[in-house]
């Protein structure tokens, strides 16, 4: 029987086994931070090349690494700055601090949707009312006041050049994407994916690889026309389904998911736009592959309160742990214009792309002309610098912030309504200018790690077997003499060798009883098992043993390798092995 709180075995097992465990364990640990072994990280490569052929390939889309520490005014223009504070308490006894809104959740069985609209004031009134203490000593709680949740640093010697790490890796692709594009030949749509490490400094981690103060992440921007939104891919996925929270159905109580097509959740606008659509779809087939069945995964949409400042529109899409219940482990969000409009808006650079017609056709515009007379003499050595500036700026933005504010800022510069003026021209155009829209697909990588290892647990007549979809197991295959003794030892470690020089990652053991290695392969699974016994001595075959089914067959040693891509790429099953010889 399985223990009924699955996180801890499943932790217990990683820590035993080399997959993951807390780190610098030495000096007491640090909770938010894990290390992985030897199976753990080449578990994560799999996982990271399951994304590559899932999100990369089939749109060729580009793959990026920028640095995990970023100069503070990146995140000053995409908002982030003001945007990652949590509310968090303190107690008075212990002096333990505690996320505000997650310890209200604990202690009432409130939801995320009840708690994350809640300010300050109002979350301290709850706390009170609910008399929620201290889960460590029972103390009581201080009020709550807001934590920036990024690391924040300084970049050399002088503390004035303020950095960060990069809480997602998102804006790594964004104040690239000028760069990125004319690498690309200047065409849309784009995808550019960056995989690696990012920072949150939470505030009390508690979920081992679910909740990390450093973690790996998987953000995909793809950039498009807003004026040509369509997706190509989308015939591929039309009739495909989708389990929906859609936030109409979330702000009532008992809310369960409802089962759409694709096509109907585009028809009924649960889903903006196509290209969302495609990458939900897309994240769906990826857990499955991982080995979450759809029935433990859902896409619930974000409320306005709920939703990152960047985002119009925003799905989570969550799994269903034993602990936890449903838990995000993916996001995917309607960014828009949002990040290319900031950034254009702080560093002064234009983000925008050209796009031809297929004529020239002629336009009445408004025109912005920079009044040099009045430029000069108030910007000085930056005149030139702020005509170039507003050469590059949108006429009908600057006007309407003149009407509104009374001014508008490029770059850096306040323009005051005496150093422009806006006319009005027929113009002929032979393309439009404007900033790509983006859909971004987000995955919580260590989070995957974890889902995959605790939806493989199981146990089989009492043992632990792990049934990791093959193609994910990070060791394939295992090489065992049945005995040390009469050459079967010297001749598994020729087929061991032989496995390893052919690609595979194999292992070779042979301590113990044939039984007793079993067991150890099935424990951190390994898809199949390879016996030498006497038999191969005489007739140059091996017994290849199952970790799903238990079964056995017997192949060719010189037939191996081809046998063994085959089934561990899933072109065959295991029944199609051996069947050159007599079973």
């Amino acid at each position: 029987m399985l223990k009924s709180d699955k996180y801890e075995i499943v932790s217990e097992l990683a820590r035993r086994r080399g997959f993951f465990w807390p780190s610098y364990e030495i000096y007491g640990g640090a909770s938010g931070f894990i290390t992985y072994g030897p199976l753990g990280t080449l578990l994560k490569q799999k996982i990271e090349e399951k994304i590559r052929n899932f999100l990369i390939r089939p749109l060729n889309i580009l793959e990026m690494e920028s640095s995990i520490i970023t100069p503070a005014k990146v995140f000053e223009a995409s908002g982030h700055v003001k945007a990652f504070r949590e509310p968090m308490v303190e107690c008075l006894k212990c002096n333990q601090r505690f996320r505000a809104d997650h310890l209200l959740q604990e202690q009432t069985g409130l939801s995320d949707t009840q708690t994350e609209k809640l300010n300050l004031h109002e979350l301290g009134k709850e706390i009170i009312t609910h008399r929620i203490k201290c889960p460590e000593c029972e103390g009581k709680l201080s009020l709550p006041r807001y934590f920036m949740t990024m690391f924040k640093t300084t970049i050399g010697p002088y503390s004035k050049e303020v950095g960060y790490g990069r809480p997602e890796a998102a804006q790594g692709i964004f104040v690239e994407f000028k760069r990125l594009y004319e690498t690309n030949r200047e065409k849309l749509p784009l995808g550019i994916i960056q995989m690696g490490h990012a920072l949150r400094n939470e505030i009390s981690p508690r979920q081992g690889p679910v909740r990390l103060r450093e973690f790996n992440i998987a953000d995909l921007e793809f950039f498009f026309d807003p004026e040509n939104p369509k997706c190509s891919k989308l015939k591929e996925i039309t009739n495909t389904t989708l389990h929906l929270i859609p936030a109409p159905l979330k702000k009532k109580e008992g809310k369960k998911a409802i089962e759409v097509t694709v096509k109907e959740a585009l028809q009924k606008a649960y889903i903006k736009t196509e290209w969302q659509a495609y990458f939900m779809v897309l994240a769906k087939h990826l857990l499955s592959e991982l080995g979450i069945p759809a029935d433990k995964q859902r896409f619930i949409e974000k409320l306005p309160w709920e939703r990152a400042h960047y985002s119009a529109q925003g799905y989570d899409q969550e799994i269903y742990f034993n602990r936890w219940g449903w838990t995000e482990i993916s996001g995917h969000n309607y960014r828009t214009d949002y990040d290319l409009r900031q950034h254009m808006k702080h560093s002064g650079v234009d983000m925008r792309v050209f796009k031809k017609h297929e004529k020239p056709i002629t336009v009445r515009r408004r025109v912005l002309e920079p009044v040099l007379t009045e430029i000069g003499p108030v910007f000085k050595n930056n005149a030139s610098k702020v005509i170039a500036l507003l050469s590059e700026a949108n006429a009908e933005e600057v006007e309407k912030s003149l009407d509104q504010n009374g001014y508008y800022i490029a770059g850096s510069f306040k323009i005051l309504p005496i150093h422009v003026k806006i006319t009005y021209k027929e113009v002929e155009e032979t393309g439009r200018r404007f900033i790509p829209h983006v859909v971004e697909p987000s995955f919580g990588i260590d989070r995957l790690v974890y889902a995959a290892l605790e939806f493989a647990y199981d146990q089989q007549k009492d043992r632990v077997v792990l049934r990791l979809p093959r193609e994910i197991a990070p060791i394939q295959v295992a090489v065992f003499p049945l005995v040390s003794k009469d050459g079967l030892a010297e001749k598994a470690k020729e087929v061991y060798v032989m496995l390893r020089e052919g690609g595979f990652m194999a292992e070779y053991d042979e301590a113990g009883s044939i039984g007793r290695r079993y067991a150890r392969a099935d424990e951190v699974g390994i898809p199949l098992c390879i016996t030498i016994d006497y038999q191969t001595l005489e007739n140059k075959t091996v017994t290849i043993r199952e970790r799903d089914s238990w079964k056995q067959t017997r192949e060719k040693i010189n037939a191996l390798v081809e046998s063994l891509q085959d089934y561990l790429n899933c072109k065959a099953n295991f029944a199609d092995i051996g069947d050159a010889i007599e079973k």
